[in-house]
């Protein structure tokens, strides 16, 4: 795990058939560098947008430190309405899927439905994770979306040319 440095850029993948989808390379190599060398991805829903969120499984431990932290956060604030137990459900609900060496993955009909796939993904880093959006729900985003809007949408063009 020490060569992981985290998520960063931008990538386009069309779906593939089968359900299948491919994890691009810069991605591919930084989820294997964050899985111990392990083709392991874990996919969730994000818990505010339209979208997923992609990690390696590293990132496990920086979620525990994460629900020790609301949790005595909500403590220290008299938050009686916190529960641990629903919101570690939320933090470690994610999925775990193999990928092989061209990075293609099967995405379950849940988290399809959940991330409102269709298509193909957009894949941008966001340090400790990456995002994994429908370009069309990217493009419903704000405008503190842009950069990410303009390098889809990029992106989808140049994919489009190569298959023309």
């Amino acid at each position: 795990m020490s060569g992981f440095g985290g998520y960063s850029g931008q990538a386009y993948s069309p779906a593939g058939d089968k359900g299948r989808f491919v994890l691009p390379a810069a991605f591919r190599k930084a989820v294997k560098e964050s899985s111990d060398g392990n083709r392991i991805l874990c996919l969730a829903a994000h818990d505010r947008f339209d979208c997923l969120v992609g990690f390696g499984l590293s990132r496990t431990t920086k979620l525990h430190a994460q629900l020790d932290r609301e949790e005595e956060r909500a403590i220290s604030l008299g938050n009686h309405a916190f529960d641990r137990e629903v919101r570690a459900q939320q933090l470690f609900g994610f999925e775990q899927l193999p990928f092989d060496d061209s990075g293609r993955f099967v995405m379950p009909e849940h988290l399809r439905d959940l991330g409102k796939v269709s298509d193909g993904l957009y894949f941008q880093g966001a340090g400790d994770f990456f995002f994994i959006w429908n370009p069309a729900e990217l493009a419903r985003m704000g405008v503190e979306w842009k950069g990410a809007q303009a390098a889809c949408a990029k992106l989808i063009a140049t994919a489009k040319k190569g298959n023309a």
